[in-house]
């Protein structure tokens, strides 16, 4: 069970998220862009996707939304940070995780009702 979304602004696309099924009700977090002109602010186009995409775990039963990101994107850390999520150890990634070479950092939200 995965699903991708894109947040569209008149005809062009401004952001994107998707999740992947890896089992056991958990997905990971992947392809969460945004357009620079799009990002904080009142639009808040990263947060509808993340809130959309909550939504939609909440929907189908999903308990775990992990994540892999670079140390370096530290915006993308606080936003996740803000949301929610802790960051984890990669030692402790569910087995069927689909680890990117240049990942370095994890994180985790715990999905409730």
């Amino acid at each position: 069970m995965s699903n991708f979304w894109v947040a569209i602004d008149n005809t062009k696309v401004v952001g994107t998220i998707a999740l992947i099924d890896i089992g056991n009700r958990q997905v990971c977090l992947r392809k969460m862009f945004v357009h620079k002109e799009y990002r904080g602010g009142s639009r808040g186009v990263a947060l509808l996707l993340l809130d959309r995409s909550i939504e939609w775990c909440r929907e189908k039963g999903i308990g775990e939304i992990y994540l892999g990101t670079i140390d370096i994107l530290t915006a993308a850390q606080k936003f996740y940070l803000k949301h929610g999520f802790m960051v984890v150890d990669k030692t402790s990634l569910p087995e069927n995780f689909p680890l990117m070479l240049v990942d370095n950092l994890f994180f985790k939200l715990l999905v409730t009702g």
